[in-house]
């Protein structure tokens, strides 16, 4: 961004410090413009013909423009990524254990990568290795979602998890949690509707019988 002198143009489309736009006139006459209100000419549209320039504080500008990059910057989430490795022959308490991890790193906006080491005469049984990363993967779906399909790397098979936001969970929690009151409220009517038959049958019976 060229500011003052260092703007190459002869001649520059002028908009003052209130945003009202002044018109096109020489470079130097610009700059000394500015000067006479203490700011400055800065080129905002140097690819424009002509170019266009703004009379600011561009010291204050670059304060402001700095300031917002930072607070950008705090707002960016540095995503890791953690590995967990599985074998077959995992036990279920040990399954259980690295699930508690997962979930937890999944919770942090964590990335998980998940690896199945297949050790010795196991590869000649790879289905049992993708079915133990399918569980896992259902085990999580409300948490977080595969990056890729489980893919053979070698002696391992991997995938990567990637972890929902927290207004995705709490988009995912509310849409169940409607999805419940509706399966409810129809469980409900048709128990009534049940009942409703159902009495009609007995009162009808009952009125063959005082016959």
């Amino acid at each position: 961004m060229r500011v003052n002198e260092r703007i190459r143009a002869l001649k520059v489309l002028v908009i003052d410090d209130e945003g009202k736009k002044v018109g096109v006139m020489m470079t130097r006459d610009a700059v000394e413009l500015a000067r006479s209100k203490g700011l400055d000419l800065v080129e905002v549209a140097p690819e424009a013909d002509p170019p266009v320039t703004r009379i600011m504080d561009y010291g204050k500008h670059l304060y402001v423009q700095q300031k917002r990059d930072r607070e950008a910057r705090k707002k960016q989430v540095h995503q890791r990524v953690k590995e967990v490795k599985l074998r077959i022959k995992t036990g279920e308490h040990d399954i259980q254990t690295k699930l508690r991890h997962i979930r937890d790193f999944l919770q942090e906006q964590d990335k998980v990568k998940l690896t199945v080491m297949y050790r010795g005469r196991e590869m000649v049984h790879p289905e049992l290795g993708r079915q133990l990363l399918e569980r896992v993967i259902r085990e999580l779906e409300e948490l977080g979602v595969p990056e890729y399909l489980p893919k053979q790397e070698g002696r391992n098979l991997t995938t990567v998890i990637n972890p929902y936001s927290k207004a995705q969970i709490q988009a995912r929690e509310k849409a169940k949690a409607l999805e419940d009151k509706k399966t409810a409220a129809a469980a409900g009517g048709e128990k009534k509707s049940t009942e409703v038959k159902t009495g009609g049958k007995g009162d009808a019976r009952a009125q063959d019988e005082n016959r």
